[in-house]
C-alpha cells in the first residue's frame, strides 16, 4: 500500500507496524485516513517519540469511535478523563498483564480498539507482545475451521470483582457475562479470526467440561506460536494502538522492579457475529 502522508515500517510477517512522520497531537483527515488503512493491514500500529496530553490522547481515540469507560480498573476520572485508564506497576505493586487476552471480551459489545500511551516504562523489559486472530485461523486446518465456525464461548468479566468497590459491582454485573462466536468475522476486512482468550472465556457453550477444556487449551497453545505474534519495546511517549477484533495481547513480566505506567483509551466495538 503506498502512503503519501506517513511511512509505515512493518516489524513482522503476521501484524504489526512503526508508523513514522505523524504527530497524533495534530492529525488531518488525510492522515487519519492513511492510519485507518495501516491499521487494517497490520491490527496494530506503534508511533515514537509522542507528546500527546490527555486531551490528544482521548481526541486522537474517538476519531475511531465513542470512547469507553471501564466499570472498575481505576483511571483519570477526577481530573476528568474516565475514558482513560491507568495501569500501574512498580516493586511495591507489582502487577503486568503478563496472560494472553483481548481486552473486556465479557460485554456484549467488545471494544474496537485501545489507544495505549506508554507515560512511563522501564529502560529494560515490560515489552508487549500481540498475536494476529487472523493468522491463527488461518492456520487451522479446514476441518478444524468447520467444527469451530458452529461453536460459541461464554465470556466472564466477574475476576474484577474483587478489586471493586460495591458501585463497582453494581455496574460490572449489569453486561459481565456473554457468549460470543468462537470465530469472529472483521466487520471492516471480513478477514474471519479466533475469538477466545485465557483471561475471560471460560468454556464453550453446549460442551462438556472436559471437551471444552481439551479445546481451548489447543486454541491458546495453537494461537501463541511465534509465528503469529509481534513484540514491541517501549520507550518513553511510545504509543501502540491495536484492533481488539483480531489480535490479542501480553505484557513480558520480566521486569518488575521498575516502575510502569500505562495509559490506555478504549474505542466502543459492536457485538461479534
Amino acid at each position: 500500500m503506498h502512503y503519501q502522508h506517513i511511512s509505515v515500517e512493518p516489524i513482522a510477517a503476521s501484524l504489526g507496524a512503526e508508523v513514522h512522520g505523524v504527530d497524533l497531537a495534530e492529525v488531518d483527515e488525510a492522515t487519519e485516513k492513511e492510519i485507518r488503512d495501516a491499521w487494517s493491514e497490520h491490527q496494530v500500529l506503534f508511533f515514537r517519540d509522542q507528546k500527546i496530553s490527555p486531551e490528544q490522547h482521548t481526541g486522537f481515540a474517538r476519531r475511531f469511535g465513542e470512547l469507553h469507560v471501564h466499570p472498575v480498573i481505576p483511571s483519570r476520572k477526577d481530573e476528568g478523563f474516565p475514558e482513560i485508564v491507568v495501569l500501574e506497576s512498580s516493586a511495591e505493586a507489582p502487577f503486568v498483564a503478563e496472560r494472553w487476552h483481548s481486552d473486556v471480551t465479557f460485554e456484549r459489545k467488545p471494544p474496537l480498539g485501545s489507544v495505549l500511551h506508554g507515560a512511563v516504562v522501564p529502560q529494560a523489559g515490560g515489552d508487549t507482545m500481540w498475536a494476529s486472530m487472523y493468522a491463527a485461523y488461518d492456520g487451522l486446518s479446514d476441518a478444524m475451521q468447520r467444527l469451530l465456525s458452529e461453536l460459541r464461548a461464554v465470556h466472564d468479566g466477574s475476576g474484577f470483582a474483587h478489586i471493586a468497590n460495591e458501585e463497582q459491582k453494581k455496574e460490572l454485573e449489569k453486561d459481565y457475562i456473554n457468549t460470543h462466536p468462537v470465530i469472529r468475522t472483521h466487520p471492516v476486512t471480513k478477514r474471519k479470526g479466533i475469538f477466545v482468550n485465557q483471561t475471560f472465556t471460560k468454556k464453550i457453550d453446549g460442551m462438556k467440561d472436559r471437551e471444552s477444556r481439551a479445546l481451548l487449551k489447543f486454541l491458546y497453545d495453537h494461537m501463541e506460536s511465534p509465528e503469529y505474534t509481534c513484540r514491541f519495546h517501549w520507550r518513553p511517549g511510545s504509543v501502540a494502538m491495536w484492533d481488539n477484533r483480531c489480535t490479542q495481547h501480553r505484557v513480558i513480566a520480566d521486569n518488575l522492579r521498575d516502575r510502569r505506567r500505562m495509559e490506555r483509551v478504549t474505542i466502543c466495538g459492536d457485538e461479534p457475529y
